[in-house]
């Protein structure tokens, strides 16, 4: 059989074996599907070419149910609107999003006085007196496939834009430089650089990060406007594999704050902004396993830093000390408390903002600088969501907030500092007639093999009965890495699936931040297997409790998360209908194995280090998906989507997984787009084709694609 060899009947594309073997700590593996990895192989391009037109056939009799999901997002959604203006400088800076355009509009206009910050309540069809248009996504993305941005941001005098733009998916930028006044673009252009850009508070510098060859963020650079970018003057450099590199300016705009950090371990450096050639000084060198965030301010006259670590302190605690002296006296702001995790600090000028995590849920709370004093700000529903956002002045009298929850659209409040209260800027529109009565959201919880308690949250349609009367088809969707927490927040397309009476749940499996700092630690390295025995301890719960059965449960997650699916689909494939893997890590440990692969020796903190450890390795792969698929088990339906161009999960991962699949028989499809990177295509509509067409999917496992 040739490559990708299929029927008149439509059979699914098998890949040719093309064994070769891989050897480490005694341990002999072949690998038959290796040579997917080349991708500038067209016999690779073919097979890919392949895989998606089975995909494309095997899922036609969906594609009206795809174009009515499609419809009930778009016909669900403002396409024409503005975000909350945020003040900064002499301006109003905000979006718009224009019906029937993929991209966003950035804009402006002026404050009507210095002493106004009551953000003007634009209408989204109506003229904004003295708006300028300063960058239309749509016309940037023009007779490209992709179009996103990774850097934008004008100059502190509001004369100069900069941005950075990705047109094939890989996320390495092209900054750009316009005059603001004429409309000109400066001649100013560098390539290759990562995400986040940034000029100086006087705006005569760029400062921006560029990758290695393994697309870790290793140098910080400055690029004086107006000269060749040959000159460009190199700030800080870091050899060491393991620690990525960013920049940014404090909001106090007194330091540039270099960050170096592992999964583990972290260090800042400081740089004058007023001096941005002098030599970076160290805030606190770096010492293994520690990690540390400082934030700039001005108490009685003194700069001073605030500082969040872990030393001697699993959930963090808040010290200050003088930013003169960073390694000197340590004032406790904030103690270490076990079970509330601190997450973070943000300094203004009279005061601090501090986020939390306690009892599995986000806090917010202003700090006082004088005691030290913490005002936890309260909200009603029992689920949530809340964080800052949009606060880029130094001395503002309200903060920016953002909330929402799984039946709370996503909304804009401003906090008046002086007298607590909260401004409804704005509550995300939900066309439709849509109504939050009209749905539940609760957090239930199951118990895993070692006693543990996990965290399960729910969210359903009222109207299909209460959750747990009657088995009901359940979306379960989990991630579990990195110590990164599933919030309750709010999604337009999954009340396509509400609708139609299916019951979305997360697994805040261990692995993840929801509760605290020991919930991570007990789900990386050598304890990794507890994040895939918490799903499906989570899914046997929801099935023993009467919420759902086997044959109408359907698992759900990305990246990190569709290692999750892999390993679930090995360990308990009996338990789940189908399995939507996005972008999904399952060829984890021929992945970290290899250095010369995109961020693996930094991921070498999260999973170990299975190429000079034999224990390391030994774990790994007895649970990597790819290494596990077996022969004596009937798997669930699975569809794995991927990108050509992603350079955090390679394309060739799913591929190969999906090729290992079909030999035991498994009804796997892989759908790979072929210009587009680990987030997916780009624009909101295809974005939301996208969306639709895993919906659809996803629905017709349920058994509900003719609802």
């Amino acid at each position: 059989m040739t490559l990708s060899d299929t029927s008149a009947h439509g059979s699914a594309p098998v890949a040719p074996a093309r064994p070769v073997v891989r050897s480490h700590h005694g341990d002999d593996v072949e690998d038959r599907y290796e040579w997917l990895r080349e991708k500038e192989d067209a016999a690779v391009i073919a097979h890919l070419e392949a895989e998606n037109a089975y995909t494309r056939e095997r899922t036609a009799h969906l594609e009206t149910l795809r174009g009515r999901i499609f419809d009930e997002i778009k016909g669900r959604t403002r396409e024409t609107d503005l975000s909350v203006p945020v003040r900064r400088g002499e301006w109003w800076y905000y979006g718009r999003t224009l019906e029937g355009k993929q991209y966003g509009i950035q804009c402006r206009a002026p404050l009507a006085s210095p002493d106004d910050w009551t953000p003007p309540e634009l209408t989204p069809d109506a003229d904004v007196p003295g708006e300028q248009i300063l960058l239309d996504g749509n016309v940037e993305a023009d007779g490209h496939e992709f179009f996103s941005l990774g850097s934008f941001e004008v100059s502190n005098d509001g004369t100069l834009m900069l941005y950075g733009v990705d047109v094939a998916g890989d996320e390495r930028y092209t900054v750009r430089v316009r005059d603001l006044a004429s409309g000109e673009q400066l001649p100013d252009e560098i390539p290759g650089t990562f995400a986040g850009a940034t000029f100086s508070p006087d705006g005569r510098f760029i400062v921006y990060t560029t990758v290695d060859d393994a697309w870790r963020p290793d140098t910080v650079w400055l690029h004086e406007l107006g000269t060749p970018v040959e000159d460009d003057v190199k700030l800080f450099h870091e050899p060491d594999e393991r620690y990525w590199v960013g920049a940014g300016f404090t909001r106090s705009d007194r330091f540039l704050m270099i960050e170096v950090g592992s999964s583990i371990t972290s260090e800042e450096w400081l740089v004058d902004a007023s001096d941005l050639r002098s030599e970076p000084r160290v805030v606190w060198p770096r010492t293994e396993g520690v990690e540390y965030e400082s934030a700039h301010a001005v108490i009685d006259g003194e700069d001073v830093l605030f500082i969040l670590h872990n030393e001697d302190a699993l959930d963090f605690e808040l010290v200050r000390v003088a930013a003169s002296d960073p390694s000197g006296p340590r004032t406790v702001v904030i103690p270490h408390r076990p079970g509330q995790r601190l997450l973070g600090v943000s300094t203004f000028r009279d005061w601090g903002v501090v986020g939390y995590r306690r009892d599995g849920l986000p806090r917010l709370g202003l700090l006082d600088y004088a005691d030290g004093r913490v005002d936890e700000l309260a909200f009603e529903e029992p689920l949530y969501s809340v964080g800052t956002g949009g606060n880029p002045e130094w001395a503002p009298p309200l903060l920016r907030i953002g909330f929402g929850s799984f039946v709370t659209p996503s909304t804009v409040y401003d906090l008046d500092i002086a007298t607590r209260e909260l401004h409804l800027r704005k509550r995300q529109p939900v066309l439709g007639g849509y109504d939050p009565e009209d749905y539940g959201q609760q957090r239930v919880w199951a118990t895993a093999q070692d006693g543990t308690r996990i965290p399960v949250s729910l969210v359903w349609k009222r109207s299909f009965g209460e959750p747990g009367t009657a088995p009901r088809p359940l979306h379960l969707y989990g991630y579990g890495s990195y110590e990164h927490s599933i919030e309750p927040g709010f999604s337009v397309p999954r009340l396509s699936e509400l609708d139609r009476g299916v019951v979305f749940a997360v697994a805040h499996v261990r692995g993840g931040g929801e509760m605290g700092r020991h919930w991570y630690e007990d789900g990386k390295l050598l304890n990794k297997r507890n994040t895939f025995t918490d799903f499906v301890d989570s899914a046997r719960h929801l099935i023993d409790s009467g919420y759902t059965t086997p044959d109408r449960l359907v698992a759900e997650g990305g990246s990190a998360g569709g290692l999750l699916m892999g390993a679930v689909a090995n360990l308990a494939p009996d338990l789940f209908a189908g399995i939507l893997a996005d972008v999904p890590f399952v060829d984890a440990l021929t992945t970290i194995l290899d250095p010369s692969l995109p961020l693996t020796v930094i991921e070498w903190d999260e999973w170990g280090d299975p190429l000079h450890d034999p224990d390391v390795y030994a774990y790994m792969k007895s649970y990597s998906p790819y290494e596990n698929v077996r022969e004596d088990v009937t798997y669930p339906r699975i569809l794995a989507v991927t990108s050509l161009n992603d350079t955090r999960v390679l394309y060739v991962e799913p591929a190969k997984w999906v090729a290992r699949l079909r030999e035991v028989g498994a009804d796997a499809l892989l759908k790979c787009e072929m210009v587009a990177g680990h987030g997916g295509v780009s624009g909101r509509y295809n974005a939301w084709k996208e969306r639709a067409f895993e919906l659809a999917w996803l629905l017709d496992v349920l058994g509900l694609a003719d609802d």
